[in-house]
């Protein structure tokens, strides 16, 4: 069995919400399509589509969101690529945590169904983590009760950083935290662009570098933030996966052990390499050697499958391959780790898929 557990999904039920920040997908001149949050615009895409750009063959908006809101597609790629099921989560270019606060709370709402109907299509092999207003907490634990008591979501998605100006080791976060420990789940953490915040700087990125290097230090930021501020002190069964082969964190495990040691002020109360016992981090990472020391490292009882499914730098081959390892550890990664973390029962996954086998 094998459970992707860091696959996008970006829907047409949740673009066009709001004036300003849309989210839009808008067609270039070149005939591309771009998505555009407010100011900003992803210039990133595979080279799939940018080969079909530059023959004229782009798909039209329409085909496009087609291609997108039909499940049976997800299917048939997840069967392409071996996978029985995926966790799916919002895009996070779109988290909305530097919009309005009047519009970020209704935005989640809308993200979290249209993801539940999605989901309710995919023949039991399509799970959601949910969407929440970060940028204000006490609705943030709210919308995620709802989202997992109505529509069964396995747990918080969230970006690494800046929730309207909030931090993860700010105490008024703990709603959420609180939220997560009574619900038994986990948080997936994923960077997002800043630059979407900058307002009329937003394009002024230059090679997209918040993305594409900022992400994976945001997502260290989460890490850091969270061991310094104390938050595992006060929630000791928090549990957190961090995705991107868990940003920069295992390959300066050691430095952050030291540096946090030596800072004038902390709130953790032990070594910070104890708390590793709450962390999850993934294998999305693009060499096999680097593969192999995440989990010579870290250790299969913490490690996930998550390929970045729908992401233009998405692992598109097995990231289990070819690594130095016992089939239990590898079965840990490829599903077993997953099945515990999120209480997931094997025998109701895919059943319909079973059947067509049969």
């Amino acid at each position: 069995m094998l459970i992707d557990l860091h696959a996008h999904a970006p829907l047409p039920g949740y673009y066009n919400q709001h004036s300003h920040w849309g989210p839009f997908f808008e067609k270039g001149d070149d005939g591309d399509i771009r998505l555009r949050v407010g100011d900003w615009i992803l210039t990133l895409g595979s080279p799939e589509r940018k080969a079909a750009v530059k023959a004229g063959k782009a798909p039209s908006l329409e085909e496009y969101f087609e291609s997108w809101s039909n499940p049976q597609n997800r299917l048939a790629k997840m069967d392409a690529a071996g996978q029985d099921a995926q966790v799916l989560s919002v895009p996070s270019h779109i988290y909305m945590y530097w919009a309005e606060p009047e519009f970020t709370v209704p935005f989640a709402t809308k993200v979290n169904d249209t993801l539940a109907e999605y989901c309710a299509g995919g023949e039991g092999r399509l799970y959601a983590w949910a969407h929440a207003p970060l940028d204000q907490p006490e609705a943030a634990a709210k919308e995620l009760r709802r989202a997992v008591k109505e529509h069964g979501f396995l747990g918080l998605s969230a970006g690494g950083a800046n929730f309207g100006g909030l931090e993860f080791d700010d105490p008024a976060m703990d709603p959420v935290w609180k939220a997560l420990c009574d619900l038994d789940l986990p948080m997936f953490v994923h960077g997002y662009n800043q630059s979407v915040s900058w307002g009329a700087k937003a394009n002024d990125d230059k090679y997209e570098t918040t993305a594409i290097v900022g992400m994976q230090y945001d997502e260290t930021r989460c890490f850091w933030y969270m061991v310094n501020g104390g938050v595992f002190d006060r929630f000791p069964d928090l549990k957190v996966y961090i995705t991107h082969g868990g940003g920069y964190v295992p390959w300066q495990l050691g430095r952050l052990n030291q540096c946090n040691k030596n800072l004038d002020t902390t709130y953790n109360k032990k070594e910070l390499v104890e708390y590793l016992p709450n962390f999850y981090f993934d294998l999305e990472l693009h060499e096999k050697v680097m593969r192999q020391a995440m989990l010579d490292l870290i250790g299969a009882d913490r490690l996930l499958y998550g390929s970045n499914f729908g992401g233009s730098d998405a692992v598109r081959h097995d990231l289990t391959e070819g690594l130095r390892i016992s089939d239990e550890d590898l079965q840990k990664i490829r599903y077993k780790n997953a099945l515990e973390l999120l209480h997931l029962d094997p025998a109701k996954i895919g059943r319909a898929r079973t059947a067509v086998a049969a």
